[in-house]
């Protein structure tokens, strides 16, 4: 009962007034990522679409983590990363409880990106990568909007992380 009371009071924590701003960044990390993984998927079919010679467009289903690491076709696997995830998510949402304002601004950019990815997994099984950095026959990971946002929150944190040391 008290874990029930507990979860009650960190919902209130989370929902405060001054988390307002940063979770309304948050959530528009989220819909701007769905925005584009929706515009990617309804309108690309088996094409690549090039953009210039640095950059494409092609849509890949990843069903591993971030850039694709861990793929496999185990649905058991899948699952497991899946919940995994989830929890990294809700402890990631309890360090935004708990930090102060610029450390706040980089755990909502880190978990609506998160969400993005989080979503896409419960909805499609897979996440839809799309964007294709390359120079030459060198092509990095295929990733999405919600990687870049997860991405630019970790180099904040560990920039906040050496600011504070």
């Amino acid at each position: 009962m008290n874990f029930l009371i507990n979860l009650k009071e960190k919902k209130k924590d989370f929902f405060k007034k001054e988390n307002f701003y940063y979770l309304v960044i948050l959530l528009l990390i989220f819909f701007f990522d769905r925005v584009s993984k929706l515009k990617i998927i309804n309108n690309f079919n088996d094409n690549t679409y090039f953009i210039n010679d640095y950059l494409n467009l092609d849509l890949i289903w990843n069903v591993g983590i971030g850039f694709g690491f861990f793929a496999t076709d185990s649905t058991l696997f899948y699952n497991l990363i899946t919940i995994f995830i989830g929890i990294i998510i809700l402890i990631l949402a309890y360090a935004f409880v708990k930090s102060k304002k610029i450390d706040k601004l980089v755990y909502s950019i880190i978990i609506g990106g998160a969400l993005g990815n989080f979503y896409d997994r419960l909805a499609y099984k897979a996440v839809p990568d799309f964007i294709d950095l390359h120079y030459n026959n060198f092509h990095w990971f295929v990733f999405n909007v919600a990687d870049i946002f997860i991405t630019i929150g970790i180099v904040g944190l560990l920039i906040s992380g050496f600011k504070k040391n």
